[in-house]
């Protein structure tokens, strides 16, 4: 990858963080770059240490680090990590956050309630990044809490590329399902490029990580369901609506796809269940052995944003990347490159949640 690009940086150098190494070194690996050395520990009291081992002075730095579970460990290494590529004088910051935390408190729902996606987007800013490039927020809005440039991407390609290979090999009567009214935009986009129909399940929350299903609008009846959702953590709102689809006649071949598989708790084992055929997930939260189900599937989401970084380095257009009416390859193109996977019994996979 050159480097003399943008003639304002002395280099172009790519850190990453704790919580996801392999992520990050997928990301390096298309890039035909090596992550560069940096040292992180912990003292014995639990603060964090973060000191580059390279020269970054005039450099354009990516720094990698989902701020995924656990959320505030992971959050606190990322900002002292650019604070000390600020102090080291590196000319441009970019914080990769493929999985932002906090982002599902974005607005007030009850009275004295935080806004914590502002506040981390404001500490971010404080601590000194120059751009955010991140990975299907939970809510769009997000990107007005910054004063600086935020790259916000999809994985919708990914699933897009996934689900249409399969109905090419035989699916049939397909219906994307967005699980709540707020994800009828995102189900649209997937159900357009499927040319599938659309079903909206609609719920209401009475209690704190508590969900009830009201009803169901759309023909389900003997068809096959495609659940959309951006983030699954305790599966609560993902076991209700496979259950309302169910009891609405849909085949019990429910295929489940999730952008963040934060699968907390016994989340996994809540969807390890017959009518589930599949959990497609990406990779932008590492998920351990104990949460791996033979359902699960993996799509990576490491030229999605190898791509973003080597055209934000290069100056170019970002948006390109989903512009399917673009001759040139975008990363609807490169999406079959993204599969790392995977079943549970091919001994390869990941469980998810």
């Amino acid at each position: 990858m050159s480097e003399g690009s943008l003639s304002r940086f002395s280099s172009f150098k790519l850190f990453a963080g704790t919580s996801h190494p392999e992520l990050a070194e997928a990301i390096a690996r298309h890039l035909h770059l090596p992550l560069s050395l940096i040292d992180i520990h912990r003292f014995s009291d639990g603060e964090i240490y973060v000191a580059p081992k390279e020269n970054v002075r005039g450099a354009d730095v990516f720094f990698i680090q989902p701020t995924c579970p656990p959320v505030n460990e992971n959050l606190v290494e990322l900002l002292i990590a650019i604070d000390a590529l600020r102090r080291a004088s590196a000319e441009r910051i970019t914080a990769v956050i493929p999985y932002y935390g906090y982002a599902r408190q974005e607005k007030k729902d009850a009275p004295r309630e935080p806004i914590t996606a502002r506040l981390v987007a404001d500490l971010l800013e404080a601590a000194g990044a120059d751009r955010v490039i991140t990975v299907d927020l939970h809510a769009g809005a997000i990107q007005g809490f910054f004063k600086i440039p935020v790259d916000h991407l999809t994985a919708l390609p990914l699933f897009g590329e996934y689900f249409l290979e399969k109905m090419n090999n035989g699916m049939e009567n397909v219906t994307v399902v967005a699980p709540d009214a707020g994800r009828v935009k995102a189900a649209e986009k997937l159900a357009d490029y499927l040319n599938a129909p659309l079903t909206v399940v609609y719920k209401h929350r009475p209690r704190q990580q508590e969900v009830e299903v009201t009803h169901v609008v759309g023909d389900i009846q003997g068809r096959v369901p495609i659940i959309f959702e951006d983030i699954v953590a305790t599966g609560g709102t993902l076991v209700e609506c496979v259950n309302a689809l169910l009891e609405a006649g849909a085949l019990p071949e429910v295929h489940i796809a999730v952008t963040h598989p934060v699968l907390t708790g016994a989340a996994a084992q809540r969807l390890n269940r017959p009518e589930v055929a599949e959990l497609v997930v990406t990779d932008t939260i590492p998920i351990p052995p104990e949460k791996r189900i033979p359902q699960l599937r993996v799509l990576s989401v490491a030229p999605l944003l190898a791509e973003a970084i080597r055209r934000i380095h290069g100056n170019l257009s970002v948006s390109a990347l989903f512009d399917r009416r673009l001759e040139q390859p975008t990363l609807w193109a490169l999406a079959n490159s993204s599969k790392v996977g995977q079943s549970h019994e091919s001994g390869r996979g990941s469980r998810s949640d």
